[in-house]
């Protein structure tokens, strides 16, 4: 494995997301100084909190699965996830509503996951959850140490039995066709396949390795940390305090100095930080744009598709809402055409619904709810542009209130005390890539050693973290890559109790100057 040659004693991450906050520990916990500069007034980054009214709601992601990822992160500094955060299973960790008035509920249990499908769809399909579960066990197996969790630095790396393995399980045939071989019932295998549209590909089309994001979702187990989601980052953020690390919050970098093809100090509207390497964690465009350069590639990125969100606070909830609901249109293969070739908005939207008072009502006033719509949406680079969004946003959230109240949440729209709408236009305004937050596609030249690379040529000290690098996008792929970009200045960690101690946490510095 390639990693950054020369000294390397003071490192500065920029971004304070779930990507910048895990390498910084990580590096903390091998013996690095980490200086973390962050643009807003607090951490988080996509995993952020918007608060109004008394209502909290978190503005990036919803779902938490595989904690122990985030775990390895603490502990990496002698600290405790456990300790820090009040991690809740969520049982089930979805509830599915159909347009045909049917429901059901997907449990991470396997015993509890095949009554559930038996009687849902009878015996047969609760024997094909079975082997659909086996299935996805190996798979994850097969992926996780060589295709996931590694910093590829050829794709000749991917010339190893394990790749024989993944092919032996199907990984390379189409994921929808995968699913079907198990599950006959076409709705079952939307509950297994929805997945891919975090990868940014149509499950029709989609690799049936990603499977292994239906992995995480239905088998490994769906959690929730009592006070949302912002409270991960924010106690990665106090772990990393503790252990020394250097916060400035509200600092926007505005340039990087170099001397050859080192990076040799990060300027912010702020101060100048001198550092002996860098770990850059904005969406790919800024960061290409502050490195001054971009890695050459035969074809142009393809982005994934966006998400318009709609956080609103009410005065009242539904009964049949889950923590997590996913409400399902009748059109399945024409939803993902419209959004990821055609350009335009759903006709019939399936839709993530999260109602995180289910679980913990301190998000919101006594007797309020908060309530979450993620509704998927073309990318700007296909679908309407960030400029025509100011004009759509308030007719499409019409749209979304009037879909949502034909599925049984009447009385929704007169129920909203307090609301905020997401489009393509604010992940622009943010700097997101094609007005997404999902970043590049998950396609297969977009994947593995074919991703962006953590390490950019022509900079010698400067790594790449979060989900437009490899391992790809998600909360456990981000805080994995985190891990990934620390590796690459430190050198692969050896196993706890094989020459390295746990870091142990030290008292918070005073605050620090500019350094020199």
């Amino acid at each position: 494995m390639r990693t950054v040659r020369g000294r390397t004693d003071h490192v500065v991450v920029v971004g304070a997301g779930l990507a910048g906050l895990s390498a910084a520990l990580h590096l903390l916990g091998a013996g690095r100084r980490v200086t973390l500069v962050e643009r807003e007034e607090g951490p988080g980054g996509r995993a952020g909190r918007l608060e109004r009214g008394g209502y909290r709601f978190d503005t990036g992601p919803t779902v938490l699965t595989m904690p122990d990822l985030a775990e390895a992160a603490f502990a990496a500094v002698g600290d405790s996830m456990r300790e820090r955060l009040d991690l809740i299973p969520l049982h089930p960790a979805y509830h599915a509503r159909f347009a045909d008035g049917s429901a059901l509920d997907v449990h991470t249990d396997p015993e509890a996951m095949e009554a559930e499908v038996e009687r849902f769809a009878g015996p047969g399909e609760a024997a094909g959850y079975r082997r659909l579960r086996h299935w996805l066990e190996r798979l994850y197996h097969a992926q996780m140490g060589r295709f996931i969790d590694t910093n590829f630095d050829s794709p000749l790396q991917l010339a190893h039995p394990d790749l024989a393995r993944l092919a032996a399980l199907g990984g390379f045939g189409r994921l929808d066709a995968r699913i079907g071989s198990f599950l006959s019932d076409e709705r079952l295998r939307r509950v297994f396949s929805f997945q891919a549209l975090y990868a940014g590909v149509p499950p029709a089309r989609a690799l049936a390795a990603y499977a292994v994001i239906a992995y995480m979702d239905t088998v490994a187990g769906v959690y929730f940390p009592r006070g949302g989601m912002h409270a991960l980052p924010r106690a990665m953020a106090e772990a990393a305090a503790d252990a020394g690390a250097d916060l400035r919050y509200g600092h926007t970098v505005t340039g990087l100095e170099r001397s050859g093809d080192r990076v040799t100090a990060v300027r912010t509207d702020r101060d100048r930080i001198a550092c002996d390497a860098v770990v850059l964690t904005p969406d790919l465009p800024v960061t290409y744009r502050l490195l001054g350069r971009a890695p050459r590639r035969p074809v142009r990125l393809r982005h994934a598709p966006s998400a318009v969100v709609l956080h609103t606070g009410t005065d009242r909830t539904w009964p049949h809402l889950g923590h997590h609901t996913l409400s399902f249109g009748h059109a399945w293969e024409g939803t993902f055409r419209q959004i990821t070739r055609t350009g335009e908005l759903m006709s019939d939207p399936s839709l993530l619904i999260t109602r995180p008072t289910a679980t913990d009502p301190a998000l919101a006033p006594a007797g309020r709810h908060v309530h979450y719509v993620l509704a998927p949406c073309p990318n700007t680079d296909i679908g309407p542009s960030a400029g025509e969004w100011t004009d759509l946003a308030p007719r499409y959230r019409d749209r979304l209130l009037t879909t949502l109240e034909r599925r049984g949440l009447e009385g929704l729209g007169a129920a909203i005390e307090e609301e905020c709408l997401v489009t393509p236009a604010d992940w622009t305004a943010d700097g997101h890539a094609a007005g997404t937050p999902f970043s590049a596609a998950h396609t297969f030249a977009q994947t593995g050693p074919f991703r962006p690379r953590n390490l950019v040529r022509g900079t010698d000290n400067a790594v790449l973290a979060g989900c437009g690098t490899t391992p790809g996008v998600g909360v456990p792929t981000v805080l994995v890559s985190g891990r990934l970009a620390a590796e690459r200045i430190t050198g692969p960690a050896p196993a706890r109790g094989a020459g390295r101690p746990a870091a142990r946490r030290r008292p918070r510095p005073a605050a620090q100057g500019t350094t020199p």
